[in-house]
């Protein structure tokens, strides 16, 4: 069957938004194998395999949780696990996807309190502390950060939000999203005091979506023993029980622990320093070219700046959505559109995951050529300044 049906089939399409990402041959080959019995020894030892070989890319030694689900499920559990009706969470609202956390946590029957941005920055760190420092009662039982914002490009400094917890003194948990940072992104669960770490199979992990994580510390497994909020499928306690053995409470996404087996075997072959590095290497080739265009990257401030995702505004006048729809049609590549208020404002080129130098060129490349047809002023040379950069940064 012909899935892609609107679009021109020659050559490979180009699929550049922040995730799904594009999923290895190897990692393909790996989903390809028959179905095990979840209940077989076989299984214990995939399972068993898969929970230790995760902890490395969380930075944890402790306990990673493992749901078929995306990873708005694994929000559920982070809040689910940890808190009761009516309590109150510190968020920060740094785009789209902290938003729609924020929106959860209402439904949830918690009482979000939101610090604002203006989704060109992360997390106001400042902010964050001066909130606990005034909370006196301990009203706030977490702080909810995002770490990698996808709808902006702006990633957060985890490290200084805990250091801001520890400053003033609070008791709140600290829970934190890296749905698109875990696996591109440097990240240390263990040593920033992370008590939720939560994540998705489909962007740095390089598989297509379909799993998410809580990475749990001693702290957070203390807070579930009295938490009250309603919890049946998320719970953490038959999971972590069924994991010691490898095995699972309920029916597990086996295929994709293949795939995750597989993939977490390519991260630790390149070596996680090496992928960081390498991400890094791509975000700065990528805001080049944004510069040589003429053309402004929504992060407004540099240290925030994302190695997984860059942000391109439009000058004033033009559509986002209009150009990415050219370069779907013209050139066979996706590109990711502006969410919430970033709406036909923003184009977003997604560069983590399986990505090369390569790779990076020819989607700049379509960049290039789209701004020219869809008649968007710009300069000439985006391309080239990246080309420049990446020949003298092998």
């Amino acid at each position: 069957m012909a899935y892609f049906t609107t679009r021109p089939e020659n050559g490979r399409h180009f699929l550049q938004i922040p995730g799904p990402t594009n999923v290895p041959d190897r990692v393909l080959r790996a989903l390809d194998n028959p179905t095990m019995d979840h209940r077989g020894p076989d299984f214990g030892i995939l399972g068993k395999r898969v929970l230790e070989k995760v902890q490395p890319v969380f930075g944890t030694q402790g306990p990673v949780v493992i749901y078929p689900a995306s990873g708005t499920g694994a929000w559920e559990a982070a809040l689910v696990n940890t808190l009761s009706p009516g309590d109150t969470v510190l968020m920060c609202e740094t785009g789209w996807f902290a938003h729609l956390w924020q929106e959860m946590a209402e439904r949830l029957s918690l009482k979000p309190r939101l610090i604002e941005t203006d989704w060109r920055r992360a997390a106001d760190v400042p902010a964050i502390e001066e909130a606990l420092r005034t909370d006196k009662a301990h009203e706030i039982k977490a702080v909810c950060v995002v770490h990698n914002e996808t709808s902006t490009g702006c990633t957060s400094r985890v490290d200084e939000v805990r250091r801001a917890m520890d400053a003033a003194g609070h008791p709140a948990l600290l829970l934190v999203d890296t749905i698109s940072s875990l696996g591109s992104v440097e990240y240390k669960h263990d040593e920033w005091g992370v008590d939720v770490t939560v994540s998705g199979s489909q962007k740095g992990l390089m598989l297509p979506p379909g799993l998410s994580f809580n990475a749990v510390s001693e702290k957070a497994l203390k807070a579930s023993e009295t938490a009250k909020l309603p919890r049946s499928f998320w719970d953490w306690k038959p999971m972590i029980a069924s994991n010691a053995t490898g095995y699972f409470p309920y029916t597990p996404a086996t295929n994709m622990l293949y795939a995750l087996d597989t993939a977490l075997d390519m991260l630790a072959e390149e070596g996680l320093p090496n992928v960081y590095a390498r991400h890094e290497r791509h975000a700065e080739a990528t805001r080049r070219a944004v510069r040589a265009w003429g053309l402004e990257v929504q992060c407004a401030e540099p240290r925030h700046f994302s190695p997984v995702l860059t942000a391109v505004r439009m000058p004033e006048g033009h559509s986002a959505n209009a150009l990415r729809a050219t370069i779907l049609e013209r050139f066979d590549m996706s590109l990711g559109n502006g969410l919430g208020r970033l709406n036909d404002r923003v184009f977003r080129i997604g560069h983590l995951g399986a990505f090369n130098d390569l790779s990076l060129l020819g989607t700049l490349g379509g960049v290039e050529m789209g701004l020219r047809v869809a008649g968007v002023p710009h300069e000439d040379g985006g391309v080239k300044a990246a080309m420049d950069y990446l020949a003298g940064n092998a």
